[in-house]
């Protein structure tokens, strides 16, 4: 096959890709590309990074456990009165229709890990009734978790990028990731119609796998 043949299929085939329907996000201030899967290694840079903390089961639970999976962040502290039990109540429809899942994972992370540790998160999830061995509580060292929130997972949008562990962090972000720990879609987890439209986008992310 020459060359030129070899141009106009793979420009055929460039051509037909369709564009996805949900967005990918590269920058804290969370600007949405819609991209065609060709495009998306040349303009998306930025994916979860490596981690590892101690879940409510003090097991250690790492983001190899992430590998090929769906997942969806938040982050909360167990003696929050705000909107913290708000948003674990919005979670329960997702362990609900992703129970014991394969392909999806819910992880809160404890912005107050000094006071949450396994067992004070264990009697969380038992307080809400928690059941599923897809969503784990995660604890460990404050300034891993900090940084994680803020620089990877953009929980306090461009204006948390730059504050570091000693300004306490507060979000009500949900924040979903494909299984290439790319983000995908940020919803309040106070609102149940965010959470809601939340729910539909796994379940398209999960028809794509």
């Amino acid at each position: 096959m020459n060359w030129v043949k070899l141009s106009i299929i793979l420009f055929l085939i460039v051509g037909c890709e369709k564009t996805a329907s949900l967005p990918y996000y590269n920058t804290p201030d969370f600007t949405p590309l819609f991209l065609k899967p060709s495009e998306v290694k040349k303009k998306i840079t930025h994916t979860i990074p490596d981690f590892s903390f101690l879940n409510q089961d003090s097991i250690v639970f790492s983001s190899n456990s992430l590998k090929n999976k769906i997942h969806v962040a938040n982050f909360i502290f167990t003696t929050c009165t705000d909107i913290c039990p708000v948003m674990t109540s919005n979670m329960k429809p997702l362990e609900k229709s992703f129970f014991n899942d394969s392909l999806v994972s819910l992880l809160s992370f404890s912005v107050t890990p000094w006071i949450d540790g396994p067992n004070k998160l264990k009697n969380y999830a038992k307080f809400y009734d928690i059941n599923s061995s897809n969503w784990n509580f995660l604890t460990g060292s404050k300034s891993k978790i900090y940084e994680l929130a803020r620089k990877s997972y953009f929980a306090e949008e461009d204006f948390g990028f730059s504050k570091d562990s000693t300004e306490f962090l507060h979000s009500e972000y949900f924040i979903l990731v494909d299984n290439n720990k790319n983000i995908r879609g940020v919803y309040n987890g106070t609102l149940r119609l965010e959470v809601e439209q939340l729910e539909k986008d796994i379940i398209e992310l999960k028809a794509s796998l």
